[in-house]
């Protein structure tokens, strides 16, 4: 039997020299490696940001479909925000999801415990009491919008060596809105979200991270003022990182139709926005690519930009989308991106790289068609898309936890 270096053509290194992880692994791909000359076998994907519903919202996702859908993507490692029901705010709470987890998961999650019980923004969360299980604190979902909160916050993660994980929304500057307050929302008499709603409250999180010296993370960021917040943090030496999502790097309001599948929050932004992202992730800005996998039952999504709940799928199709859009364009290079994807986010959240990899066939195209995502939730703006890249097999813990059939 060959091992995985002798069966698989690997044609890129930097990044992919973390294959020395995997080093006494061994899998007979039999007819597989010989109907394909050039495969690429890739560390196994890290997303810091999806939403696997459960408990509270099965009918929206579970962590079993959710985990599996993660392996049919490339990830053996995610972290799950704490938007359900009960919310993770207490040992006791956040113990419901880690029994679930040790059931039906098939890769590594990894639960964030809340900031605020219930998410409420009005009392802090038993943070010490689940500093064991969370990977940080999150109120994904839901911008603290309290000062002082969230200041007391910080110091208590900082008391414990763990990080804040903030969804950045003021609340106040919403006013209704539910698509970004660009061209499209004017042309077509939405109500839009302004891109201040998201990087004022990052600008005051970056002011008590400087009085608090607390390690701090923006999800989601989509606005370029956000981009260059952040930048200038970084120089003067703050422990801060940030992260986005594909759709924000290949998508922006020109591209929405009247289709729930194009709702989410922070919205699709500006072009001006999405090429700031762009420069954001080329130059160490954003230093990883997370894809608030946020799915939610067809009706919810049936009902237009206005009225469908905020969320996408986007786990089953990141590494496609990034691929085709950003590496085969000449945006970046494929070692940019499997640091992106996989390397950062792990180094970030200290979350380990065992034998944990993907197969992929990058020179294969194929049409998004929701219906054979394995997560429950089927609303993508990549729907109808041609892709290349097509995952042939992961592997988590030296475990097979998807084969393409």
């Amino acid at each position: 039997m060959k091992t995985i270096k002798d069966m698989i053509t690997v044609n890129r290194q930097s990044s992919l020299g973390a294959l020395s992880s995997f080093e006494g692994f061994s899998f007979d791909f039999g007819a597989l490696s010989s109907k394909i000359d050039n495969l690429c076998i890739f560390p196994g994907f890290c997303d810091v940001h999806v939403h696997f519903r459960e408990p509270g919202f099965f009918y929206k996702e579970s962590i079993e479909t959710g985990s599996s859908a993660s392996a049919r993507g490339g990830y053996t490692a995610v972290c799950t925000m704490p938007n359900l029901n009960p919310v993770p705010d207490s040992a006791e709470h956040i113990s419901e999801q880690t029994k679930i987890i040790e059931k039906t998961s098939c890769i590594h999650v990894y639960p964030y415990g809340s900031i605020t019980v219930g998410q409420k923004g009005e009392e802090l969360a038993d943070m010490e009491g689940m500093k064991d299980i969370a990977i940080a604190f999150s109120d994904d979902g839901r911008g603290v919008q309290s000062d002082e909160m969230m200041k007391k916050a910080m110091l208590k993660a900082k008391s414990l060596g763990k990080m804040i994980v903030a969804h950045c929304e003021v609340n106040s500057l919403l006013r209704g809105g539910y698509i970004h307050d660009g061209e499209y929302a004017k042309a077509h008499g939405h109500r839009g979200i302004c891109s201040a709603s998201e990087y004022e409250q990052i600008a005051r999180d970056l002011e008590l991270v400087k009085k608090t010296g607390v390690s701090y993370h923006v999800c989601h960021i989509s606005a370029k003022e956000s981009v260059e917040l952040i930048r200038k943090a970084k120089k003067e030496g703050l422990d801060v990182s940030c992260e986005t999502a594909p759709h924000y790097l290949v998508m922006d309001d020109s591209d929405l139709q009247e289709d729930g599948r194009f709702k989410m929050n922070p919205p699709l932004r500006g072009r001006e926005d999405k090429l700031a992202l762009i420069e954001g992730i080329k130059d160490g800005t954003i230093e990883m690519i997370a894809t608030d996998h946020a799915p939610h039952s067809k009706e919810e999504k049936s009902k237009g930009l206005q009225s469908s709940a905020f969320g996408i799928v986007g786990i089953e199709t990141a590494f496609p989308v990034c691929y085709t859009r950003l590496v085969k364009t000449g945006i970046i290079t494929l070692e940019k991106l499997i640091d992106l994807l996989a390397i950062n986010p792990r180094k970030r959240f200290n979350i380990p790289l065992g034998k944990d990899f993907s197969v992929w066939n990058l020179n294969e195209e194929f049409t998004v068609n929701p219906e054979e995502f394995l997560s429950k939730g089927r609303a993508t703006p990549f729907e109808g898309q041609r892709l290349f890249g097509v995952n042939l097999l992961t592997v988590c813990d030296g475990r097979i936890v998807y084969k393409r059939q």
